[in-house]
């Protein structure tokens, strides 16, 4: 048994790490805000340490005593956050856990960086883990703020801190309280459907199965390694038309084509900027036109195979918003 920091661990991802820490017998202690909601942890028999990550005296309190830090918190909805917010939350934060990792001396921290900080490449195919991070930062904060803290990682790992970075890909699941992926299947389930599909694809992963990752990483990820995490790739025709079958409604039937995604985009920018508050942000529509695919045969051959089917997670994202009453059954179209 070890004694665990999860920060982020009231959150979509954190809260399954903290779950699976306390069935395999380990002492869990989350770094929360005072006003984190507690729903998907309440039942858990966990210690609370309330702070935040741009805190830093508050994460040397939490981390201290603690062998394993899981590190989850960052502002992962670039589309509806502050582009200074997110930067000071996912990079600063970062710098901040690391060090209060060194001060506790740490013997294992694991980063939830993301696939966002890998690089695409230009042909399409699956990028790995050596793919540098290569889209616009202006057209892809995220992606570029996850990319710095993960030089932050590198530092600290050079210092002699026992990092292991992971890079899930598209998360879906139950749980997903602040609707960042599972947007795409609460609107579809309220009657909010596009009428065109993006022409691009993306990888997509359970959330179990990226926290199971998270611990087996713990047990047995190689220091100074990054692991991108995915389970299947689907194109957003495909994907769209699971969400739209399992909700009930019908699929949109047009494609956008590639070459109107980069014009749509500037026009969503611009109407966005004149105050208007539209569904999707133009970083959004920019991406949907590319093929955001992964491979992930390095975290399966160190961590083993993911267990949940890309249409299984979204049954059971759907199902559990139907159980938590924040969207309303449809009759099947």
């Amino acid at each position: 048994m070890v004694k665990a920091l999860v920060t982020g661990g009231t959150g979509f991802l954190g809260a399954h790490i903290v779950r699976l820490l306390v069935a395999a017998g380990h002492e869990v202690r989350l770094l929360r805000r005072a006003s984190s909601r507690l729903d998907l942890v309440a039942d858990l028999p966990v210690e609370h340490a309330l702070g935040d990550v741009t805190d830093a005296d508050s994460l040397h309190k939490a981390a201290a005593g603690c062998a394993w830090i899981f590190h989850t918190a960052a502002i992962a909805d670039y589309w509806r956050a502050q582009r200074a917010k997110m930067y000071q939350v996912n990079v600063e934060g970062t710098r901040n856990v690391l060090r209060a990792a060194q001060a506790a001396q740490a013997e294992r921290v694991i980063f939830t960086s993301s696939a966002a900080a890998v690089g695409l490449r230009p042909d399409g195919a699956p990028s790995d883990e050596t793919v540098a991070f290569n889209l616009p930062p202006e057209r892809f904060p995220y992606g570029h703020s996850k990319m710095l803290a993960e030089q932050e990682v590198a530092k600290a790992v050079q210092a002699g801190l026992p990092v292991v970075t992971l890079n899930p890909s598209v998360i879906f699941g139950p749980g997903d309280l602040n609707l960042i992926s599972g947007s795409l299947i609460v609107e579809p389930a309220r009657g909010l459907v596009p009428p065109f599909y993006p022409a691009g694809a993306v990888t997509a992963i359970d959330v179990r199965d990226v926290a199971a990752a998270h611990l087996a990483a713990a047990e047995r990820g190689a220091i100074g390694e990054r692991y991108i995490l995915g389970a299947q790739d689907a194109t957003y025709r495909e994907l769209f038309a699971m969400i739209c079958q399992i909700v009930g409604v019908r699929a949109p039937k047009l494609l956008l084509p590639r070459a109107l995604a980069t014009p749509l985009a500037y026009l969503v920018g611009a109407l966005s900027r004149l105050g208007l508050k539209l569904p999707v942000n133009a970083d959004q529509i920019w991406l949907s036109a590319r093929r955001v695919l992964f491979n992930s045969s390095k975290a399966r051959a160190a961590f083993g195979e993911p267990r949940i089917s890309l249409r299984q997670s979204l049954e059971d994202t759907y199902q559990w918003y139907l159980q938590h009453g924040l969207i309303a059954k449809k009759a099947r179209a």
